[in-house]
């Protein structure tokens, strides 16, 4: 655990004085592989751990699925380290709990244009259309990673278990694990390792948030198979001519409607109103949209009734009532896409998943509501020791041009190009934003404030910069700028969630 001082604050705030040599990245997503190459540019020297087995992050597809969460799943979990140490584990099933399975889907494409989804580091090749399917994607990062010095620096299948800093020390304690695979046996190598600061760019997508809707958690353990999370979705085939009903309105809601429907499935989406969710016009026209569900409830079974199981025969035996008092029947599936719940559990005791949001102190990183990350300096920078760095928090953007752009400004700052604010004037800001945000708000979505938050950051980072006699950093260029604003512009609106309709092409959950 972090040692800590008598006055309760995390050791190491002088540090960010002291130079930095050698850096930890986690993670090798978009977010780690620029900040991997943007270090390296700076001279850094950088190791980036990946659990799985290659770059691309939530764009790889992979056939297998993560484990099933627990239904309900509303707060960050408390990660089991020794999970590979279960007798008569396979090799199989190693690999899938020491690097899961992300959630892409085998038709996911990037809901937003590559002509606003790119990296500073690499132009898309001549001719990208403006939407292509996720293995371009990936072929796309790992070019950006290869060309900018990154790969040769991943050291893939290992997973970050603590990052730590002792009191009275200078560097970051990282402790990993490297799962090594030969035919159906494997170990395990443990390493401990010193580094002088830590990116954190493990992304958002890996935790399930599995509401607690009365009933739910007895229709997934009574019909197996029939309820899932999104992130076991991987083709619309199984959902073939079936009724489906989706909880959430979300951008993954949105495709596997698509998709199901493409397929003579008939599908409800079924959601919470929220200025979040995306615009009901942009459904199939066949796909209806209803109220929240409220309450599964399951038939009492006898021997004149039919029961479902997992090879598709037989609807649900139960009914949904929804928020309106409707109800629902003769379901096939039920597919939960919720979201995620943000989670680092590597951080020790700087997650606290059972305080609430507003007791968050300011030293906490997660609590219990399992979306914000507290004390973070311009969602980049961890107030109390901003050594500890956040690539990829920042959520409702334009996501490769956005953490392609807060690499840069994390690279500069680390190699004391620039300097950040005194740590009060931090707190203080961070005070200030905290009692801006209302309730029904997603506090790290900047949602159409893109623009004005490039501007800000880019002010403070050039007048350092210039003080120092180096060139000022840029901005989006005006190809991009022009994409945005013709990306904006092209967007349906819908009064009833206000500007949200014009911004919801750059929703990623």
């Amino acid at each position: 655990m972090p040692m800590m001082s008598p006055s309760g604050s995390f050791q190491g705030t002088e540090t960010d004085r002291s130079p930095i040599k050698n850096v930890a990245v986690i993670g090798a997503g978009i977010s780690g592989v620029a900040s991997a190459a943007h270090l390296i540019k700076e001279g850094f020297e950088v190791i980036v751990f990946e659990r799985t087995g290659t770059i691309g992050g939530v764009w790889c597809y992979d056939e297998r699925v993560d484990r099933d969460p627990p239904f309900p799943n509303i707060v960050p979990p408390v990660q089991d380290w020794t999970d590979l140490e279960t007798e008569g584990l396979s090799a199989e099933e190693a690999l899938v709990l020491h690097g899961p399975p992300g959630p892409c889907y085998a038709g996911l494409k990037n809901n937003v244009p590559t002509s606003l989804m790119k990296s500073s580091l690499l132009p898309w090749p001549e001719g990208t259309e403006e939407f292509v399917d996720q293995g371009r994607i990936v072929q796309y990062l790992q070019d950006v990673a290869r060309l900018n010095h990154v790969t040769e620096n991943v050291r893939f299948h290992t997973r970050v278990e603590s990052v730590t800093k002792p009191a009275g020390s200078a560097r970051w304690s990282v402790k990993t694990s490297t799962l090594r695979v030969e035919g159906n046996t494997f170990s395990v190598l443990r390493r401990s390792e010193s580094f002088d600061g830590v990116v954190v760019a493990s992304g958002h997508y890996h935790v399930p948030f599995v509401p607690d809707i009365p009933g739910l958690s007895a229709w997934r353990d009574r019909f197996p198979g029939r309820v899932i999370h999104s992130k076991s979705y991987r083709t619309p085939e199984p959902f073939r001519g079936k009724t489906v009903l989706l909880v959430g309105a979300g951008a993954s809601s949105l495709d596997i409607a698509r998709e199901v429907d493409a397929l003579g499935g008939k599908v409800y989406q079924s959601r919470r109103e929220s200025k979040y969710d995306l615009t009901a016009n942009r459904l199939p026209e066949a796909v209806k949209r209803v109220a929240m569900a409220a309450e599964f409830i399951a038939d009492e079974i006898d021997g004149s009734k039919p029961v479902c199981n997992g090879k598709n025969e037989g609807t649900i035996p139960g009914k949904i009532v929804l928020d309106d008092g409707s109800t629902l029947e003769n379901i096939d599936y039920v597919v939960i896409a919720t979201g995620y719940i943000t989670s680092y559990p590597f951080l020790e005791d700087l997650e606290q998943p059972y305080v609430a949001w507003e007791d968050a102190d300011e030293r906490i990183v997660i609590t219990e509501d399992g979306y914000t990350t507290h004390n973070l300096h311009k969602d980049i920078f961890y107030i109390p020791d901003p050594t500890l760095v956040f690539i990829g928090v920042s959520q409702l953007v334009s996501t490769f041009s956005l953490f392609d752009f807060q690499a840069k400004v994390m690279a500069k700052v680390l190699a004391r190009h620039v300097q950040l604010p005194d740590e009060s004037v931090m707190k203080t800001e961070q005070r200030e934003r905290k009692a801006r945000f209302q309730p029904g708000d997603r506090f790290h979505a900047l949602l159409l404030g893109e623009q004005g938050y490039i501007t800000e950051v880019l002010t403070w980072v050039n007048a350092n910069l210039t003080k120092v006699g180096l060139a000022p950093m840029e901005g989006m260029d005006a190809k991009w700028l022009a994409a945005y604003d013709n990306f904006r512009a092209s967007r349906p609106v819908d009064k009833s969630v206000d500007k949200t309709a014009v911004a919801e092409g750059l929703h990623q959950s």
